[in-house]
């Protein structure tokens, strides 16, 4: 396996991530869009509305990404403090294993310290029990206090 590093995305990463993110979206039921992955990335990091860490390989003189983390900023209103939400994460199907997604979590934890937030909050699907225990091994905490709730505009 080739030696994968952190790296915080810029926006001329957008190539590199635009297929995981595409993937990510087809393992959550969502019809492959190439195109549409590659424009929603780059809108977001042009925009600076989400920030984004790639797990990256130099391989026969290019550049590999083999997972991303995407975070999105909010804020607790009871603590009135910046928490991150992150809303995506994805390690290529045959990296996973590799500890990537430790890589990847690591990342996003010392991004959340750095920037004097709160915390990091995130939902998965409650099948994916490989996601959850990823997640707990970490230091995550399953919320058993709170209920969510969607109002979904279609």
């Amino acid at each position: 396996m080739e030696a994968y590093h952190l790296e915080q995305a810029k926006w001329q990463d957008a190539e590199l991530i635009a297929p995981l993110f595409n993937d990510y979206r087809v393992y959550y039921g969502q019809q492959p869009d190439p195109a549409g992955a590659l424009q929603f990335i780059q809108d977001r990091l042009k925009a600076e509305e989400s920030v984004i860490f790639i797990a990256v390989a130099d391989k026969d003189g290019s550049r590999q990404a083999g997972g991303f983390a995407q975070l999105y900023p909010s804020f607790s209103s009871v603590t009135m403090q910046r928490l991150w939400v992150l809303n995506d994460l994805y390690v290529a199907e045959h990296l996973r294993g590799q500890a990537l997604g430790k890589l990847l979590l690591a990342g996003v934890r010392e991004f959340a310290l750095s920037t004097g937030s709160k915390g990091l909050t995130l939902t998965t699907m409650t099948d994916n029990i490989r996601a959850q225990r990823l997640y707990e091994s970490q230091g995550y905490v399953r919320d058993e206090e709170f209920y969510t709730y969607d109002l979904i505009f279609k």
